[in-house]
This record gives C-alpha cells, structure tokens and sequence, in this order.
C-alpha cells in the first residue's frame, strides 16, 4: 500500500536504478513525493526507466555512475547536493551476481575481483560520500541490498557471497560509527527476487536458492520495495547497522 507524501520534500538516489529492485524502489519513492535520481552505468536502461516513471507525483532524474571510481561516486552525490540542497536517502541496489555453479578451482581471480569491486568498493565509496552529505543535517538513510547468500553462503558463488557478507559488515560497522546522529545505515538481505539480475544465473544455482525457501517461491520487487521504503523513512528511527530478512522463511534468526 503506498503511502501518501510519505517522502514529500526529501531527495534519494538509488544507484542500481535502471532496473530490477533499483528501479522499483526508486519508483515507490517517486510514488510517495519523493525526488528520485536514478543511477546506473547503462545510460539507455536508465533514460528508459526515468520515461517509465515520468507520471508518478515525485520528480524523476537519472545520473550515469559508475560507483566502482571514487570520482564517479562522489561527483554524483555531490552534484545531487548542490542541485536539490540536501541528500535524504541513498538506497545502493547497484551489484552482480558473477560467477554461478563454479567452483572455487574454476573460479578466476579477474571475475572474483571484479564482483568485489562493484558489490563491495562500490558500497564503500557511496557510503562515505552519503555521510559527507548527511552530516550538515544529522539526518539521513542509507540502505544496502546485501543478501542471504551473505549470511549463509552460496556454493558455486563464491564471489557474491563473499562480497554481500562484506556489505553486512560493511553497515554493521558504519551504523554503529554514526549511531549518535539521525543518520542511519541498513541492508536489507532478501533471498531470491525475480529480477533481470537472474538471467545469467545458472538453472543449478536457480534451484538451489528457490529450494532453500520455504514459501516455495521466489519474492517480488514489490516486496521488495514495500519493506525497503519503511527502512528508510523517518519511521525507522530505531534501527541501525541492521540487517532485514525478505527470505519467504529462509532465514530463521
């Protein structure tokens, strides 16, 4: 259920915004009055996807990023700041998934360090420049999608696991190392979404995950979105450097 101006007079980027569980949060924000900036290293998907979004309430821009380079990452966040005079939420959804049914013999150095890069460094270099932006109002959100496999390990991807467990620790350490402000630092670990991230997944790795989920399905963007949007809300005022399951009952504590 959307709710009304719920982000009136608040401005969030999205990195990831292009698509996917990116582009449907940007999308509920956008729905509730917020001002959204899309961003994302495919320029056409995004100039696509803010067309999409053109009849929603809030107002919809887009940025290319790469958040991989730390110039890239911070000119984004700084040239939001200067255009709109404040920065409210960040909402990271930019990520791979890399290798899938490979094991650790096959899988190459390049790829692994590759997935870390934009998973993980990425995370990092938005992060810190968010705060940046934050810190003259002692206030903002910051929410990143890690995932289930960064709690519990996925065989045959070792490279996503390793970086969405980096990203939980990542906002476990940053949530606390601001938990004196009304800046607040979040994940939000779902297990299997449909997303067009899925489509180079392999069928093996595919059925391992949906098997793992007790609803015996895979989650919505909607989903997705719904949970994400109360998490960084002036409502959530209470939770910092934690990590939210959207598991259909995969994870248990």
């Amino acid at each position: 259920m959307v709710i009304e101006n719920r982000f009136q007079g608040q401005t969030a980027i999205v990195t990831g915004g292009a698509s996917g569980i990116g582009l449907g949060i940007g999308a509920r924000i956008a729905q509730e009055k917020g001002c959204v900036v899309l961003a994302d290293i495919d320029e056409e998907a995004l100039e696509q996807a803010r067309k999409s979004l053109d009849s929603l309430p809030g107002k919809i821009e887009s940025a290319r990023v790469d958040i991989t380079q730390e110039a890239e990452a911070r000119d984004l966040i700084q040239s939001v700041v200067k255009r709109f005079g404040q920065l409210d939420v960040l909402v990271n959804s930019a990520g791979i998934v890399g290798k899938t049914a490979t094991n650790i013999l096959e899988y190459d150095l390049a790829s692994f360090r590759n997935v870390l890069d934009i998973n993980l460094i990425g995370s990092f270099l938005v992060t810190k420049y968010a705060i940046e932006a934050m810190l003259p109002r002692q206030y903002g959100r910051i929410l990143h999608l890690a995932s289930i496999a960064g709690k519990e390990g996925n065989p045959g991807m070792a490279g996503y696991s390793v970086s969405k467990a980096g990203v939980i620790g990542l906002v476990k350490a940053i949530g606390k190392e601001y938990a004196h402000t009304e800046i607040t630092v979040n994940a939000l670990a779902p297990a299997l979404i449909a997303t067009p991230l899925l489509e180079d997944a392999a069928e093996e790795s595919l059925n391992y995950m949906t098997s793992k989920i007790p609803m015996g399905r895979l989650g919505t963007v909607a989903e997705t979105a719904a949970l994400a949007c109360w998490i960084v809300s002036r409502e959530a005022s209470f939770n910092t450097g934690t990590v939210f399951d959207l598991s259909g009952g995969r994870a248990t504590y």
